[in-house]
């Protein structure tokens, strides 16, 4: 384990917002540059103090920002032979007891560092027995390498050996106080496991909140829900904390997470000890709740597992009449154990890929779940709705059949279905889900079917194109298909022809709207003065980097890797908006805010301002009236280029930005991925008048490309509309010509 942060050539590039072929460059370029302390040759480490001074002192960053030495610290203390997160379970502990008992961290941070060594494991360790009562922290000691024992010493070497943490767990303690001030405990370590998570993609796909909130509000207000796949806990998160929480995962030091975040998120005067009881263990081979059921649970199960224990649970009881789910459907196996712990007349809500509603292997286990009328309504989200983000997932709601219930109804819900002149409700991203339209269209749905259902009072009228309920035995067939796409009648096409001449007319209006090209083309250069660079960036005249714009004080660049903190814009569209790449890339409005905890000191856009996508594409927007709003913060993969406007205009850089000589010279290359090294770009030295007319003819080149692309995309609904009209019989053909 080094005794200082170390970081790579990919986590430089990260902290400087460029590629790796840059930071390769500056190796090669810069003697100064901080040699190699550790690692191998083909992927050498670096001390991080080193780095952060040298990138200072270049200019190329200003202070290493506060959660960046933060998780420099928690990778300096994971164990290469231990598991990678388990100094996260040691920071959550600490967080856990600022949150919990301010006033004991104030008293023991004004200790000194020998004492405070001996001290802060033993408070941890009470923080934790009492807000998990004493059987929940030996899960928190697991997680912690053996490094919180329930009587304060050291598990890693004993019972009873004292508890002592080194500097380097010390000034962890120190910097995660300073973050819990910016941002609060709860959300200071949400920082984190993001971090973690996006490092941990292929062991970790986190339910996104909004997908939790969705499920959580299906569930309605349970007073007991378990999620039997509990992960980082985000579907047991979503409910109130005054809910008795139950949760289980294959993985201990996962559910020490869980169980952390979920205490840190529940206010500080809530009764400890907290009702949150999550236990490691495999749910389907070794099930931690035989013979408890629920009031609700929630699960999103691991997908496409042919391992899950089909051979040793042959004859288990939680298989109705004996039948076994087949060996490739370990997701039908997951619902029926879920459905197996909840109680009678409870519900079961599971987010499940499509294909479990129509593999064929599959069509036994489901024809059970129809006949027994536990299968109340299966529910088509959008692709990005929940990892994996590319699968449009479907959510199955069932409650567990009480005696006597002989309601068999299914709602068929396609809420990523859409319409011509509609809001789409998905576009087909992770950040492109119209959250507030969904979950209102789900839930609507949802509550007045399930009504209906326990009141037996009728069932809401069928709404084509969105859902429609079938009788149980209607969709007892050969395949047993439960996808909504196959059973849910197409919606008429919105406004006939009326409609489709109201699409003509914006289409008319977009491309009558058009300049004439021959006022935008420009004539054949003359042969350039010296020193004008008439040619162009390409030209023989005198050029100048950004990077030396920079140093001269005439630039300011913002690159903002990852991003600031942001959730999705919820109904009242309140807060910071946060723009993202894709955003400037579509012309899209900004699809969300910034964290309040995280608001202070974050730059944002200004009129004049230049956005860039690090990863190039020939985008460059000027913020203003036609381009990004003013007062939005950058999210992931964005420069933010600050020209002062005396002597360099914002539609000149933008336009030469935009230029694939631009883009091709200060490209740098990281594994496949291109991304643009901005401080390479180079522009031609013009007076500032030549660069306003430059200027000028940028922008208005810009708005024409604008002003097509549109056209293309109203052209193309047209299109579909006069397509979709033609063949439900609403509309007639045009007379032949």
């Amino acid at each position: 384990m080094p005794d200082r942060p170390e970081v790579t050539a990919v986590e430089i590039a990260r902290l400087a917002g460029v590629g790796r072929a840059a930071v390769s460059n500056w190796r090669r370029r810069h003697p100064d540059f901080p040699r190699p302390v550790g690692g191998t040759d083909s992927s050498p480490a670096f001390a991080l103090t080193e780095v952060e001074a040298w990138l200072r002192s270049q200019g190329k960053i200003a202070e290493l920002p506060l959660l960046e030495r933060v998780w420099r610290l928690v990778e300096t203390l994971r164990d290469p032979a231990g598991h990678p997160a388990a100094p996260l379970v040691r920071a959550g502990a600490v967080l856990l007891l600022q949150h919990r008992e301010p006033e004991r961290w104030t008293a023991l941070a004004e200790q000194p560092d020998t004492r405070l060594a001996t001290a802060l494991p033993r408070a941890l360790a009470d923080t934790a027995r009492t807000v998990f009562g004493p059987d929940a922290l030996t899960g928190v000691a697991a997680g912690a390498g053996g490094g919180i024992a329930a009587d304060g010493s050291d598990g890693a070497v004993g019972p009873g050996r004292p508890g002592l943490f080194g500097s380097t767990e010390l000034d962890l303690a120190r910097l995660l106080a300073r973050l819990t001030d910016e941002a609060g405990p709860a959300a200071a370590y949400e920082q984190l496991l993001t971090r973690y998570a996006e490092a941990n993609t292929r062991q970790l796909s986190p339910t996104p909140p909004e997908a939790a909130e969705l499920l959580a509000a299906v569930a309605g207000v349970p007073a007991t829900v378990l999620d039997p796949a509990t992960g980082l806990g985000a579907l047991l998160l979503a409910l109130p904390s005054t809910t008795d929480r139950y949760g289980q995962d294959t993985d201990p030091v996962t559910a020490a997470l869980a169980r952390l975040r979920l205490a840190l998120h529940a206010p500080a005067t809530d009764p400890a000890p907290l009702p949150v009881d999550l236990r490691p263990g495999d749910a389907l081979r070794a099930d931690a709740y035989t013979g408890h059921t629920f009031d609700a649970v929630l699960c999103q199960p691991p997908y496409n597992e042919r391992d899950w224990g089909h051979d040793e649970l042959q004859f288990d009881r939680r298989w109705p009449g004996g039948l076994v789910p087949p060996r490739g459907e370990s997701e039908l196996a997951w619902v029926l154990h879920c459905l197996a712990r909840t109680r009678p007349g409870g519900l079961t809500a599971l987010l499940l890929p499509p294909t479990v509603a129509a593999r064929r292997a599959g069509r036994r286990v489901r024809a059970e779940l129809l006949r027994s009328g536990a299968l109340r309504a299966v529910v088509a989200l959008p692709a990005g709705a929940a990892p994996p983000y590319g699968v449009p997932l479907h959510l199955w709601v069932l409650r567990a059949p009480r005696p006597g219930d002989d309601f068999r109804q299914v709602l068929m819900l396609d809420a990523a279905a859409t319409s011509p002149g509609s809001a789409e409700l998905a576009e087909g991203g992770r950040d492109k889900v119209r959250w507030p339209e969904l979950r209102r269209t789900v839930l609507d749905a949802w509550r007045a079917f399930d009504l209906a259902a326990r009141e037996g009072l009728p069932l809401p009228e069928d709404r084509p194109g969105r859902y429609r309920t079938v009788a149980a035995i209607d969709l007892l067939d050969d395949e047993t298909d439960l996808s909504p796409a196959r059973h849910v009648p197409p919606a008429a096409p919105a406004g006939g022809a009326a409609g489709l001449s109201h699409l003509g007319g914006r289409l008319t209006e977009l491309l009558d709207g058009l300049a004439d090209p021959e006022t935008l083309l420009p004539g054949p250069a003359a042969d350039p003065a010296p020193g004008t660079g008439g040619g162009g960036t390409g030209s023989a005249g005198p050029v100048v980097t950004l990077g030396e714009l920079v140093r001269s004080g005439l630039l300011e660049v913002h690159s903002s890797g990852g991003g600031v903190p942001s959730r999705p814009v919820g109904t009242e569209r309140s807060g910071t908006p946060v723009l993202t790449d894709q955003d400037l890339v579509t012309g899209a409005a900004p699809g969300a805010v910034l964290d309040r905890a995280a608001a202070e000191g974050t730059p944002l856009t200004r009129p004049g301002d230049v956005l860039v996508p690090a990863l190039g594409g020939g985008v460059a927007r000027v913020v203003g009236p036609d381009g990004p709003p003013v007062g939005a913060a950058l999210g992931r993969q964005l420069h933010l280029l600050r020209p002062d406007p005396d002597a360099l205009d914002p539609d000149f850089l933008a336009g030469h930005l935009r230029s694939t000589a631009a883009a091709r010279r200060a490209a740098s290359h990281a594994s496949t991925t291109t991304r643009l090294d901005i401080r390479r770009v180079e522009l031609p030295r013009l007076p500032i008048a030549e660069q306003r007319r430059l200027g000028t003819a940028f922008a208005r080149l810009a708005a024409f490309d604008a002003t097509l692309q549109q056209a293309a995309a109203l052209g193309h609904a047209l299109a579909q509309a006069a397509t979709d009209a033609l063949a439900a019989g609403s509309a007639e053909p045009p007379p032949a010509p």
